[in-house]
């Protein structure tokens, strides 16, 4: 049986200064100055460095979330086991673990974050709590929000709407922080069974057998796949199932200063692109 195919192929600030003048007596020559408009705008404040560099250096799960009044939102809870995350990258933000994925532009400015309009996908969900879900996070992650952060080992995301909801976010490094990306885009195609393989510090080790895969721009293979091999590390996210054929999509990070003992690569998934389960 095969499932669906799915693939999803890869999608300065610089400040002026000027030496300060003598405002109080203009140049020879010079007119002076225009007196400042009492009704003018303030001048927008840049983003706050710690802010706009936290945003996409981490995934962003929801840990509480209350309303104008103080009261708990427990809406935005009906997956407790996994909460609504925020992943900012490139001008875009994605909202996952909800009914439907959904993604949409956001802007920062200050102490303002300001998100596009969302799309999503379009899934139907057999829970209405999930069903609910999609609407109360788009109600509430709308238009114009005022942001803080807080940095730290367990950073933390607090955004609060017009209409005084508020919800607060915790920090988990992505892998592109953890391992000092950027990554390199690769796909295996992971056979369905494992095999034993030597290894000096685990005795009777399994190892997936996998090869590595091409795709042209239009999702379509390309060229001979290579040879099938022992895969000795592990890859982040992935779980294998024995019996299934898959084909991954795999974000591979070089790690830098490790011991002799230790892959010079970290893996992890980024999707499964193909699943088939095969006949034992």
């Amino acid at each position: 049986m095969s499932l669906p195919l799915l693939l999803l192929l890869p999608l300065a600030i610089a400040a002026c200064n000027r030496p300060a003048t003598d405002a109080a007596a203009p140049a020879p020559g010079e007119m002076p100055a225009p007196a400042a408009d009492p009704a003018a705008p303030p001048p927008m404040e840049a983003p706050s460095t710690d802010t706009a560099s936290l945003l996409p250096s981490h995934h962003w799960r929801l840990v509480e979330a209350t309303d104008a009044q103080g009261q708990r939102i427990d809406a935005l809870f009906a997956r407790p086991d996994k909460p609504v995350q925020l992943d900012f990258a490139d001008g875009r933000v994605n909202v996952s673990n909800t009914c439907n994925r959904m993604m949409g532009s956001f802007t920062l400015e200050g102490t303002t974050l300001t998100l596009g309009q969302m799309a999503s996908t379009l899934m139907a969900c057999t829970d209405p709590k999930l069903t609910a879900l999609d609407a109360e996070v788009g109600k509430r992650l709308a238009g114009a929000l005022t942001v803080s952060s807080t940095a730290g080992d367990t950073p933390q995301l607090v955004l609060t709407n017009a209409g005084g909801d508020r919800l607060v976010f915790e920090g988990a490094p992505t892998a592109a922080t953890r391992f000092g990306g950027p990554a390199e885009r690769v796909f295996l195609e992971v056979g369905p069974e494992t095999r034993p393989c030597s290894h000096p510090l685990i005795p009777d080790k399994q190892c997936l057998q996998v090869r590595e895969v091409r795709f042209d721009e239009n999702g379509l293979r390309v060229g001979e796949p290579g040879e099938w091999q022992n895969f000795f590390d592990e890859i982040e996210g992935y779980t294998h199932q024995p019996g299934v054929r898959n084909v991954l999509r795999i974000d591979r990070y070089t790690r830098a200063d490790v011991p002799a003992d230790v892959s010079r690569y970290a893996y992890v998934l980024d999707m499964v692109v193909e699943s088939e389960q095969v006949k034992r």
